[in-house]
């Protein structure tokens, strides 16, 4: 995949896979193009959700109930995330923003896009961190080519913790919007592994249930995407729903 997976990659895996897939706080969308009609950031309150009762309810739809009622909850604040639930199973359930995404992504400053994920203890311990130095980068004015260039620094500096064994997480929520065009995609899960050859997971094989892959040049691993029949509410995904 395109460079910085980790912290939102569903936005950048759906548009590879074809899916039917505060400094700044005052800086307006420019006119939009048909190659990119996000070229710079919105207004930030665009992004923000203003009921933080809903954001916590949308975060636990990544998940089922079962797992994401203990798990801690993120929401994001004109400063960054911030948790706004205490759970106690170690899983941690947040809302992606558009700028989770790839460095050439045309929805990276989309406002609409929302992506709830719902982390287990290995992958938050891996990917919270990340996420919040990305939205502290975005919240500080930096550009889309600056936000990469410092992340790649860091990670050239082993300032984020390495990933764990076992690192996955939930994408479950058919209430989530990839972009203005989209919904969730499908309900799926991820994994986060140590750099490695996709093959070595059958991804993209005929028939294979791994239908992706994709590796990061900057993080050094490969995360792996296996979409599921059902949604986190228990309904189905049904084929070509979305």
């Amino acid at each position: 995949m395109h460079r910085n997976l980790s912290v939102t990659v569903i936005v950048a895996l759906v548009v590879f896979l074809g899916a039917p897939c505060l400094a700044q706080t005052n800086v307006g969308v420019s006119q939009t193009t048909p190659a990119n009609p996000y070229p710079t950031m919105a207004p930030l309150e665009q992004y923000l959700m203003p009921d933080r009762d809903a954001e916590i309810a949308l975060a636990r739809s990544a998940a089922p109930a079962s797992i994401s009622q203990d798990a801690d909850v993120m929401v994001l604040g004109r400063h960054g995330y911030e948790t706004a639930a205490h759970g106690k199973n170690g899983f941690v359930c947040l809302v992606w923003r558009s700028w989770a995404g790839s460095p050439n992504d045309a929805d990276f400053w989309n406002p609409k896009s929302r992506s709830p994920v719902c982390l287990n203890p290995a992958a938050a311990r891996f990917n919270v961190p990340l996420t919040q130095k990305r939205t502290q980068l975005i919240l500080a004015g930096k550009s889309q080519a600056q936000v990469f260039a410092e992340l790649e620094s860091a990670f050239q500096k082993n300032e984020f913790p390495p990933l764990e064994p076992g690192a996955m997480c939930y994408m479950l929520s058919k209430q989530g919007r990839l972009n203005n065009v989209e919904g969730p995609w499908h309900a799926h899960l991820m994994f986060f592994i140590p750099l490695t050859d996709s093959a070595t997971w059958g991804a993209g094989a005929a028939g294979s249930p791994v239908v992706g892959a994709f590796n990061d040049t900057i993080e050094r691993h490969t995360v792996f995407l296996v979409p599921v029949a059902k949604w986190s509410d228990g309904t189905a995904d049904l084929p070509g729903g979305h």
